[in-house]
């Protein structure tokens, strides 16, 4: 693969619609984005389905992932399609613009340097805190502290990945904020030293 870069690298067979992207930013084979904002040095992995949602900057997000899945009309006389996509099914119907205007404004948000595992599904109108962890397949239904961790259907939080004190330095310092060539620079720190020494060095 070549280096990533300025523009989104999209591995084949992505999708995409209304979507906006920074830097250093990857599109895993097969994924489908809607609606979407992602920040810089984000990526997707193979099959995520994410729509309606806000991505910060280094959020690592695995395969088979849904972001901000869409509802059907629950408090209607049937669920299906027919009802908001009717001109796929008559000529003289129009689509209801404002069921999926309703959709588009509820969005999900998930913070930066996050990561959400394998097949997990954050709702709609979830906010998913910084440098949070969500688990393999869990169902996130609520929102998600800074640095915390969640598993299970639905999430519920197994504990936090750093003490307070440490998270208050970390969400402080916001490094994902650093440009570039200083990102590179501090590369070995960021590789080799325990966090309370790489706090004590640049917070």
């Amino acid at each position: 693969m070549a280096r990533l870069g300025p523009e989104p690298f999209f591995h084949p067979d992505c999708e995409t619609v209304a979507c906006s992207f920074g830097r250093f930013v990857e599109i895993g084979r097969g994924s489908r984005l809607a609606h979407v904002e992602m920040g810089d040095y984000s990526y997707c992995d193979r099959y995520a389905d994410i729509a309606n949602a806000t991505v910060g900057k280094f959020a690592n997000i695995a395969s088979f992932t849904r972001i901000g899945p869409t509802d059907h009309p629950m408090q209607q006389a049937s669920l299906h399609h027919f009802l908001y996509r009717s001109d796929d099914y008559w000529d003289d119907a129009d689509r209801d613009e404002a069921f999926f205007a309703r959709r588009r404004a509820r969005r999900a948000v998930i913070g930066h340097d996050t990561w959400i595992g394998h097949g997990a599904v954050v709702r709609p109108e979830v906010t998913v805190g910084h440098g949070a962890v969500i688990a393999s397949s869990a169902v996130v239904t609520r929102d998600v502290a800074p640095y915390e961790i969640v598993t299970g259907i639905p999430a519920r939080p197994m504990r936090m990945r750093f003490p307070p004190e440490v998270v208050a330095r970390l969400l402080d310092l916001a490094w994902w904020d650093w440009d570039h060539e200083t990102l590179r620079d501090r590369l070995p720190d960021f590789r080799h030293m325990p966090i309370e020494a790489f706090l004590d060095r640049y917070s």
